[in-house]
């Protein structure tokens, strides 16, 4: 009997409490995905999905920049209130960080979702490595609120995981096919 309670396996507070959406291939760039978890209170947090490059084993994170432009920088987000005031405001391709890595690639990461930013991650820029270790929970990116009226339509143009799982098979299906043709 107890055997058998070790065998089971229960789903993590994400799992259990989040609904997952993807944005594949980012602004045309192949398998730079993100992942948005939706809470059944509006709020989305930002991520990575899990066949992002940065996530790949040998990739390694060399820095993670909220600076955006020379006027605008994610860590300088004040939120205050019930109403999110001070809030800056998020369209589906705003910028939320600049990732480097140490190959020299560097890794746009943008919102996905229309929104107010409520939070950045800034445990990630003291350690890097969780963005790696735990991209679904303390690596997060950041929080964002969608406006109450755009609650229900910010997942049209997001994969289900469902979804995201079939276009990850047959990228995986044609990488093979590639590797075949070849050999």
């Amino acid at each position: 009997m107890a055997e058998e309670s070790n065998k089971l396996a229960f789903p993590s507070v994400v799992d259990r409490y989040f609904t997952r959406w993807y944005k594949p291939d980012i602004k045309g760039k192949p398998c730079e995905d993100h992942c948005i978890l939706q809470h059944s209170n509006r709020i989305c947090i930002i991520t990575l999905a899990e066949c992002h490059p940065l996530l790949q084993n040998e990739k390694t994170i060399k820095s993670i920049s909220y600076q955006i432009s020379a006027n605008c920088s994610r860590l300088q987000n004040k939120v205050s209130g019930k109403s999110k005031r001070g809030a800056q405001f998020l369209t589906e391709l705003a910028p939320l960080c600049r990732i480097s890595s140490t190959d020299g690639e560097e890794y746009t990461i943008y919102s996905c979702i229309r929104g107010r930013l409520l939070e950045v991650n800034e445990n990630i820029l003291q350690n890097p490595g969780l963005l790696k270790e735990k991209p679904s929970t303390e690596g997060y990116i950041a929080v964002v609120l969608p406006k109450f009226e755009e609650s229900k339509t910010i997942t049209e143009g997001l994969l289900s995981q469902r979804e995201y799982e079939e276009i990850v098979q047959s990228r995986a299906a044609l990488r093979s096919e590639t590797v075949q043709a070849v050999y």
